[in-house]
């Protein structure tokens, strides 16, 4: 269970001095530190059910959602989270694990959020054509059609048949948001490779 130190203090306020009470109950491995002013009372909670905690508001996204939905094949360890108006990555390294988190646009950022519930936890993660949309925009743009699938099956290595999953309509519908090239040509390749 998540717990601030303000919650923790407030169930430590019969003890003399509660702060050393917490210091000395987190060396006894009873709290575990996430971030300044925030524990974890079980040691093996899966990292993503803490990301959007550590820093938000936030939605886990980018490659860590890519790789959730199976559309990367290879593992992904630093759990990526997408926020907004913050202007600067931040990267969080914890004993859960590494947490970074960037900006995505305001007005693309509260769209085509799935809320996830693992037992007492819940958290927030795109769905995939939102996760490739974020991926997309943070990177350079493509100069064409043929760069972006080189983008997409090279250098991410989405597999044609996962990408043909995704439904259009949804990032037809995001593109407008992020006022990126990389989507708007993510539109037109899909509407080829459907066609072919």
């Amino acid at each position: 269970m998540i717990k601030t130190t303000d919650m923790i203090l407030e169930e430590l306020q019969s003890y003399a001095n509660p702060k050393t009470k917490l210091s000395r109950m987190v060396k006894q491995g009873k709290y575990f530190q996430i971030a300044r002013g925030l524990y974890e009372t079980d040691k093996n909670v899966p990292g993503h059910l803490l990301a959007g905690s550590i820093y938000g508001p936030s939605y886990i996204s980018f490659e860590y959602a890519l790789g959730f939905y199976g559309m990367i094949p290879e593992a992904v360890y630093t759990i990526t989270s997408a926020t907004f108006e913050k202007r600067k990555k931040k990267k969080y390294e914890t004993a859960f694990g590494t947490f970074t988190y960037r900006d995505v646009p305001s007005a693309a950022f509260p769209l085509n959020i799935r809320l996830i519930q693992e037992g007492s936890y819940f958290y927030r993660i795109a769905e995939p054509e939102k996760a490739l949309c974020d991926q997309l925009y943070t990177m350079p743009p493509a100069k064409n059609i043929k760069l972006l699938a080189e983008l997409l099956f090279d250098d991410l290595r989405i597999e044609e048949t996962e990408l043909l999953k995704l439904e259009i309509e949804k990032i037809f519908f995001l593109s407008d948001r992020y006022h990126s090239t990389n989507i708007k040509k993510l539109i037109t390749l899909l509407k080829r490779i459907k066609d072919e």
